[in-house]
């Protein structure tokens, strides 16, 4: 039992590790994005970076959604079904 809880932590936390990661990738590349529109002559043209800013931010939230918030449901979910399955046994 410990095993299989240790395992779960450490997904949970290579998941975390990995939101983290992504997320820092995410600011620095659009960061650059958005200072080489800025440099590059700006006047008259449309800010070109909002399209991967926007798109890949989309990916990100849904990358917290699957880290932070559904995660934690699904856990609940199986720890009722795994106490449900443990009532019924004779």
């Amino acid at each position: 039992m410990k095993d299989e809880r240790d395992t779960e932590l450490w997904k949970e936390a290579k998941a975390r590790a990995g939101f983290k990661t992504h997320l820092i990738l995410y600011l620095a590349v659009n960061l650059s994005l958005w200072t080489i529109w800025f440099l590059t002559g700006r006047t008259g043209s449309y800010p070109w970076p909002i399209w991967p800013t926007v798109g890949w931010g989309i990916g990100i939230i849904s990358n917290y959604l699957g880290v932070y918030k559904l995660g934690s449901t699904a856990e609940k979910e199986y720890e009722k079904l795994k106490g449900q399955r443990h009532s019924t046994e004779p």
